[in-house]
This record gives structure tokens, C-alpha cells and sequence, in this order.
């Protein structure tokens, strides 16, 4: 998650190219981003994912 510059919270699913939403608060993001979720499996049912999510982190610089 981060947020843009608008204000608003941006959710961008790593492992679904293309798959993100954006929310007022945390709890509406969930929410949105698991319906984007289950809308991106419904259109791609093939799906295997390539790679395995490890871990995020952001570095300060």
C-alpha cells in the first residue's frame, strides 16, 4: 500500500499484473482490494503465479 499524492491509499498486487484499487481509508482498501483480487482470478482462472512473494520493505534514503 501507499499513498498518493492525492490522498488517497493505492493497493497494488504484486503477483496479478495489473491488479490494484485505490481507497479513502484502510478498511475500504481492504475491502476493494480483495474484490479486485477475486475479479482478476475470475478473468484469468489459468493463472499460475511465477514467482513466490517473499517480503516487502521499504528503504529510506
Amino acid at each position: 500500500m501507499e499513498k498518493g499524492v492525492d490522498g488517497y491509499l493505492i493497493s497494488t498486487v504484486i503477483e496479478l499484473p495489473g491488479c490494484h484499487t485505490q481507497a479513502k481509508t484502510y478498511d475500504e482498501l481492504y475491502v476493494r482490494t480483495k474484490e479486485a483480487i477475486e475479479l482478476y482470478l475470475d478473468d484469468n482462472k489459468k493463472f499460475k503465479p511465477l514467482n513466490s512473494f517473499v517480503g516487502l520493505q521499504q528503504i529510506l534514503v
